[in-house]
């Protein structure tokens, strides 16, 4: 089965009434390593007056234990007036690339892409829990165990086996280091005079390896990919540099 397949189920059933969805719970592919966790990145700025409802949304998803909540701070609304200081024309970048994968060219804030597959209204709590749902019923069976941790100066990553009757495109390996807080008082723009909470802020979002459906490992130099700010880190299995995500890990480092 084509992993391509499970993209177009998770469009149908996004389309049907929240009661027709049930949650479905992957089991790990491999006991020895962790589950696989849902993956929210939430594209927001500084300068859009819509954005801190959904930031304290996505600090409400970040506590639960099978949900990686991240923030993609983007520069698309700096002409405004405000320049987003932990906005990276990176993140921008990827939000378009999801907006052409999928095909719809939605790229608006606040917009929260749900397991690289679909997006959403980012303050919209109920559309994120369905979008969670549809996701791991499109991804049952597909997704692939990966971990990684440290050992002095250096980042170890592993990716297990493709599961049996599934093929998938080459997949990008993505390693986040993320800082898990920070708060920012607003001096211009439309968010003028409040003081805004981020939380998990992706600092860097780097493609560090590949995986093409067998197990394999690769090691990384600390020293190489750490920031200042970095308070843990993600690594991402996803299908070319924006379609699916089909593994995915979260550690806090020292």
């Amino acid at each position: 089965m084509r992993l391509a397949q499970t993209i177009a189920l998770a469009l149908f059933l996004f389309a049907l009434p929240s009661g027709a969805l049930t949650q479905v719970v992957p089991n790990p592919i491999n006991p020895s390593f962790p589950a696989t966790k849902d993956v929210l990145e939430l594209f927001t700025s500084q300068g859009c007056d819509t954005c801190p409802p959904a930031d304290q949304v996505l600090a409400k998803f970040a506590d639960r234990p099978n949900i990686i909540a991240i923030t993609l701070p983007v520069d698309i609304w700096d002409y405004l007036g405000w320049k987003d200081t932990l906005a990276s024309d990176k993140n921008s970048e990827r939000q378009k690339a999801y907006a052409k994968a999928r095909g719809d060219g939605a790229i608006y804030t606040p917009q929260v892409v749900v397991n690289g597959m679909i997006g959403v209204k980012g303050s919209d709590a109920t559309a994120i829990e369905e979008a969670i749902t549809v996701t791991n019923e499109a991804l049952q069976g597909a997704r692939i165990p990966i971990r990684f941790w440290y050992e002095r100066n250096t980042i170890k990553i592993e990716a297990g086996d493709a599961p049996p009757g599934y093929r998938y495109k080459e997949a990008t390996i993505w390693f986040a280091v993320v800082q898990k807080r920070a708060e920012v008082p607003i001096e211009r723009g439309d968010n003028k005079g409040k003081t805004l909470t981020y939380t998990n802020i992706v600092r860097e979002m780097l493609p560090v390896g590949s995986w093409n459906g067998k197990a394999m490992s690769l090691q990384l130099a600390r020293t190489a990919i750490m920031r200042p700010e970095t308070e843990a880190a993600v690594v991402l299995l996803q299908e070319g540099k924006a379609g699916p995500i089909i593994g995915s890990a979260w550690t806090g480092l020292w």
